[in-house]
């Protein structure tokens, strides 16, 4: 994800080669006639930040941001040269075949031994995720792949992707194309009428961007931080906010105490800013600026010092130090490194079954990241990024034998990169094509599948495949949810359909979280068959409460779209007036084993009870946590368990008796619903039970297995409603 340097760095110290019109621009590497070594030092710095706190902290850095402001002055400045500079002819063709060279070459390196490590280590459910995701790195939409996916409620606990820190090359290769749009449309159109005075249009234009997107950003974050922190539109502050310091260097003059404290200040916030701001919470919101901020006054620290007699043409010492050979050699790999460090920590913890890497393992991960980025560097980066040396060879032989190395290199990078896309596309294909048969889900034999009948009835199990398969689990959802029947993350409307026995008098609505919602299954054949319609009141992820703060339950970010849409959906369900609302009357604990009613549900059950509504109280079925963290048994299914092993002791989730039943004096509404023991056996919950899989995911129950338990959500309705 770093940031594009000039094509051939000049020598420390000296004036760089090139017309006197690009000195002193302040645009770009080169300030003042020389070369930022110093800034290839940050990016070490950085990138030395980004991979320690990712292997051993679990936390982000800010060095990401830095990358970003770098990447906005780095590529906007040099744009910028080109476009003011009247002898500079505009060639747009060169400058996307630049960036070709330069970033893919070792991203598909990396993707195809990433695919390589999937399929030895990863089980076969997390590969059409590596697929999709390879193609998304590949065409530079990997930031809007991650954005959807946490917006996606029934995804939210798939395991952590190896390829989720490209999302900011994404944000950048996006950044890249359209600021070159931009200032090479500009320049066609305004560099001869307005020559020299176009600098003036482009920082004006630059300054708009940033504060538009600064807006922008806050906005997004407060309204769903975790799909603002992959948003390209949130994220471009950052990228032109450099470009436009590219474009204000030359203006700034410090004498070298300021020079010197400004530099010391801003190293020291960009070192701390990992330890002191919670990056994945608070980013890209104003926290942001820290990092960001911090790079940017690093820039100026050491800009245009030649021409400012106050320096004597001397580095301040922060400056000087990351200008020497380290820092300068980490941040010419710090592109690779980065590429590698994340893929490599993430197939280790798969691999080895850990949460986190402790100090010996992080440190070989650290290690290995840093021998593989220097040979991705060496003999794929260099080779194919610069052109060979303009001389004029006595002999044809001679030029053949040079170039044929890289002739070589880049045919083979360019059949990894189509075997990649070819494999990931076939794999897609496969998985559909084995989904495709899911549809028959719904007619399986009763006496092949009996489901929960197995366990509420001792049905026999005959020995046949498991259904759904491991691959057919992710899409056994409710048709509600296929149907657009259920309110996502970002709205807040009320969104009613029908089912059962559409034209019944007697209705049930069906209100709360997709936790109710998986009911819809069982609901509507049982409407059918005795004479009642199911009317949905649903938002994912969202149960009916009175909580002022809500948070999406299993990550606890906060959901202030709940508390919008419960103010809404109360009123209208106490307005329409149900004979029954059917929803959830528990949850698991988040501090210890068992489950508990949230006593931000009395409020709920006050309300039902003054309206004289009648509240089919749903106990919740078991979460599937490990070490804290949900788990996907199709998942742990292709990886070799079994039922057993993927499954979670009864008393982990289940408190001994309902928590529902202690509120029913208070609460005579209440009709208590508990499905438990068509889900868990005595002591263990399974994740198969007659053939079926129980779960789509960590938490919701799968369609196929929710149809077998008809006849037991049938017999306690009847006892609850006395309608059949």
């Amino acid at each position: 994800m770093m940031t594009l340097a000039p094509a051939r760095p000049a020598a420390r110290g000296t004036s760089s080669p090139g017309p006197a019109s690009t000195a002193g621009t302040g645009m770009g590497t080169r300030t003042s006639g020389f070369y930022r070594h110093d800034l290839d030092g940050l990016r070490g710095v950085a990138i030395a930040l980004v991979a320690i706190f990712h292997v051993w902290f679990g936390r982000v850095s800010g060095g990401v941001d830095v990358f970003l402001a770098l990447s906005g002055f780095f590529f906007g400045g040099r744009l910028l040269r080109a476009a003011i500079d009247p002898a500079t002819t505009l060639r747009p063709i060169p400058e996307v075949v630049r960036l070709v060279r330069r970033l893919l070459p070792a991203l598909i390196v990396v993707l195809a031994a990433g695919a390589v490590l999937t399929i030895l280590i990863q089980p076969e459910t997390r590969w059409e995720t590596f697929a999709d995701q390879s193609l998304a790195s590949l065409g530079y939409y990997q930031n809007w792949e991650l954005a959807n996916t946490a917006a996606d409620y029934l995804r939210a606990g798939e395991t952590v992707s190896p390829l989720q820190h490209i999302w900011s090359m994404s944000v950048q290769g996006q950044f890249y194309i359209a600021l070159l749009a931009i200032i090479f449309s500009l320049a066609y159109l305004l560099r001869r009428p307005l020559g020299r005075h176009l600098r003036w249009v482009f920082i004006v234009l630059l300054s708009a961007l940033t504060i538009a997107s600064f807006v922008y950003a806050i906005i997004a974050h407060n309204a769903d931080q975790a799909v603002a922190y992959y948003n390209s539109f949130a994220r471009a502050w950052e990228l032109t906010l450099g470009a436009l310091i590219g474009a204000l260097v030359p203006y700034v003059r410090w004498p070298m105490w300021v020079r010197t404290l400004v530099a010391t200040v801003s190293l020291i916030a960009i070192l701390v800013c990992g330890w002191l701001i919670d990056g994945v919470r608070e980013f890209p919101g104003p926290w942001t600026l820290v990092p960001v901020g911090a790079t940017v006054l690093f820039i100026l620290s050491a800009a245009n010092r030649v021409a400012d007699p106050h320096t004597g043409g001397k580095l301040p010492a922060p400056n000087r130090l990351l200008a020497t050979k380290p820092f300068v050699a980490l941040g010419s790999m710090a592109y690779s490194l980065y590429l590698w460090h994340w893929p490599l920590l993430i197939f280790w913890l798969a691999y080895s079954g850990r949460d986190h890497a402790g100090f010996t393992d992080g440190a070989i991960v650290l290690l290995v990241s840093a021998v593989l980025a220097w040979l991705t560097t060496r003999y794929v980066e260099t080779p194919l990024r610069y052109r060979a040396p303009a001389q004029r060879p006595t002999g044809v032989g001679w030029r053949t034998r040079l170039r044929r190395p890289t002739i070589v290199l880049g045919s083979v990078v360019t059949l990894l990169g189509v075997t990649l896309t070819a494999t990931s596309f076939t794999w897609r294909e496969h998985v559909t094509v084995e989904r495709a048969s899911g549809k028959e889900l719904s007619g399986l034999s009763a006496r092949d599948y009996p489901g929960a009948r197995a366990l509420l009835n001792n049905a026999k199990v005959p020995k046949l495949p498991m259904r759904p398969t491991v691959l057919e689990a992710k899409n056994d959802i409710p048709e509600s949810t296929n149907a657009g029947c259920i309110s996502d993350f970002d709205n807040v409307d009320v969104i009613n359909c029908t089912y059962g026995d559409k034209d019944a008098q007697r209705t049930i609505a069906l209100a709360g979280g997709s936790h109710a919602e998986h009911w819809i299954t069982a609901l509507d054949l049982l409407g059918r068959m005795h004479g009642f319609k199911v009317v949905t009141y649903l938002k994912m992820g969202c149960p009916l409460t009175t909580e002022e703060k809500p948070l999406v339950m299993g990550d606890n970010r906060p959901y202030p779209k709940c508390r919008q849409w419960n103010d809404v959906v109360m009123p209208k369900l106490l307005a329409d007036k149900p004979d029954y609302v059917f929803t959830t009357s528990t949850r698991p604990w988040n501090i210890k084993p068992g489950d508990v009613m949230p006593s931000s549900y009395l409020g709920i059950w006050q309300q039902f009870s003054d309206a004289g509504i009648d509240v089919l109280a749903m106990r919740d079925t078991p979460w599937l946590v490990r070490n804290n963290k949900p788990y996907f048994p199709a998942d742990c299914l292709a990886d070799g368990g079994d039922a057993i092993s993927c499954g979670i002791k009864r008393s982990a989730v289940l408190s001994d008796d309902n928590p529902t039943l202690n509120y029913l004096q208070r609460f005579p509404n209440l009709k208590p619903l508990d499905m438990t023991d068509a889900v868990c056996r005595p002591d263990f919950c399974r994740v198969v039970e007659g053939n079926v899989l129980m779960y789509h995911d960590s938490h919701h129950l799968s369609t196929t297995y929710v149809r077998t338990m008809t006849n037991e959500l049938g017999r306690q309705l009847a006892a609850a409603t006395g309608w059949w």
